[in-house]
């Protein structure tokens, strides 16, 4: 493997972003192909990164750094991706459900599937059953996925996919939801299509479903 990639993994896994950024820039100038450098550096560091964290290695604070790094070396490479027309593992609408502004999870998969490939559109928190069901036809999204953390706003992850329905849309689209006090029963009462107890699992189970 390239020198600067293997930099750029290493950077991402102890969570150092300037080093990241910095050995982006240098491949980047030294003509190193863009896709290897999403590939081989960062989305193989976020499958590294997501397998410390299933074998109890790693903790939610080290997976957030490593996801950040990351990021810093994205923003400067998705221009280039852009110029390269690499096909994304698909689109991903995410957002917390209405009445809920808990967003550190949230962010935690947003960042975790950026990290493999997937294009994000972030809608926040307390995101109504419309602004999911607007973003999802703008967007043409693949995948729908929400998270709540409180039980009192459980009940608004049925309401969105109810509206996806109405809209004509739930063909098109899989829904995926997670927070703490979701399970699996309850994803399957609501008639979501996947569950992720955590960011490194969301990843997978997106794959999965698309």
């Amino acid at each position: 493997m390239n020198q600067l990639i293997q930099e750029i993994y290493e950077g991402i896994i102890d969570g150092q972003a300037p080093q990241v950024s910095q050995k982006v820039q240098q491949a980047l100038d030294s003509d190193v192909d863009p896709a290897a450098i999403l590939n081989q550096g960062m989305i193989a560091a976020m499958a590294e990164v997501g397998k410390r964290f299933e074998e109890g290695e790693y903790f939610v604070p080290e997976m957030l750094i490593a996801a950040r790094a990351m990021q810093a070396g994205l923003a400067l490479l998705k221009p280039r991706l852009q110029q390269t027309d690499l096909r994304s593992s698909g689109k991903v609408v995410i957002g917390t459900v209405k009445g809920d502004l808990h967003d550190i999870g949230k962010n935690l998969v947003a960042m975790m599937l950026e990290g493999a490939g997937f294009e994000i559109v972030d809608l926040g928190t307390d995101v109504s059953a419309d602004k999911f069901v607007a973003a999802a036809r703008e967007h043409q999204a693949d995948l729908v996925a929400m998270s709540a953390l409180l039980t009192t706003t459980m009940p608004n992850m049925k309401v969105t996919i109810d509206a996806l329905q109405t809209a004509g849309l739930r063909q098109q689209v899989k829904v995926i939801i997670g927070g703490a006090p979701i399970t699996e029963s309850f994803a399957r009462q609501v008639g979501a299509d996947g569950y992720a107890p955590d960011a490194s699992r969301a990843v997978a189970v997106a794959k999965s479903l698309l």
